[in-house]
């Protein structure tokens, strides 16, 4: 039976507490070996400017994952010089680690926006959904029959909500308030010791 590798993308400016719960929730959930955490090189709705660069947001990220032997970084996205669409990315990941069983984790309200990402039909086929259901976000036959095989190709599994965002800490350090309990200790000091956030343009 191939190993299970769970994938978590995203900007992670900064890695935070919500990214590790779900992770951590699909682990269990679906019995995978190893979550990968992605770092995006840049996403394709935002801009190079907007984000932090790409070396504290690694650090950041492996700072936050050490001590879990369950997680780990992955610089897949990073190696693009492109906008980052995980259509791509997957595949990238299948031609590299054909032997994986690939589970994408998302929340569940990322369903409704599914059919409209970059080649759904490709993200199904070179790997599966891992999706954290959410309170207030019913996963319905109707979307699951919005893109063909997304039934068959997703896993639900159960995951609290952490209503905690990037933008929202990155708000928090700008006026500088506490971000204490959001981000792991780790990230807290790295944020603080290199100035991170402090301009009103990230």
């Amino acid at each position: 039976m191939p190993e299970r590798l769970g994938i978590l993308g995203g900007t992670f400016d900064p890695i935070h507490i919500g990214h590790l719960v779900i992770a951590s929730y699909a682990a269990e959930a679906i019995g995978l070996r190893r979550v990968l955490f992605m770092p995006a090189q840049t996403p394709s709705h935002k801009s190079r400017g907007d984000i932090s660069p790409a070396e504290d947001r690694v650090a950041m990220v492996n700072l936050a994952v050490a001590g879990d032997d369950r997680f780990g970084f992955s610089d897949f996205d990073l190696r693009s010089d492109g906008p980052s669409f995980t259509s791509q990315l997957l595949a990238r990941v299948h031609r590299e680690l054909p032997a994986r069983e690939i589970f994408f984790i998302a929340g569940a309200d990322s369903l409704r926006d599914f059919p409209t990402w970059n080649e759904p039909d490709a993200i199904l086929e070179h790997a599966q959904l891992a999706i954290a259901s959410r309170p207030g976000t019913v996963v319905t036959g109707a979307m699951l029959a919005t893109v063909r095989n997304l039934r068959n190709r997703s896993t639900l599994f159960e995951s609290p909500l952490i209503e905690v965002s990037s933008s929202g800490i990155r708000d928090r350090v700008r006026k500088g308030a506490s971000i204490r309990y959001l981000v792991p200790d780790e990230i807290e000091r790295y944020i603080r010791d290199r100035g991170l956030y402090l301009d009103a343009g990230t």
